[in-house]
């Protein structure tokens, strides 16, 4: 059995993944919390390193706390910091 997430990309991670969306699958026998999907993209995507520590997650509209447990089907938001006015 596995999860399935969708990722919405935005800014810095869109420019490194090429692509808005992704789908990632995690395996469902032990919880996964949403940092995960983030320590998953900078093993791909090395040079996302820098925002690890900035980043914001979101899980199905709503702000989460990086220990949050995935659950199947949820939609999981990397928020990188933002500026601007």
């Amino acid at each position: 059995m596995t999860i399935t997430v969708t990722i919405k990309l935005f800014a810095a991670y869109q420019d490194a993944c090429g692509v808005p969306e992704l789908q990632r699958k995690f395996p469902a026998k032990t919880p996964v919390p949403v940092s995960v999907v983030l320590d998953d993209l900078i093993a791909e995507y090395p040079e996302l390193k820098p925002w690890r520590n900035l980043t914001r997650f979101g899980i199905n509209h709503q702000f989460a706390e990086p220990n949050t447990i995935l659950q199947d089907k949820d939609e999981v938001v990397l928020i990188p910091p933002v500026s601007g006015g």
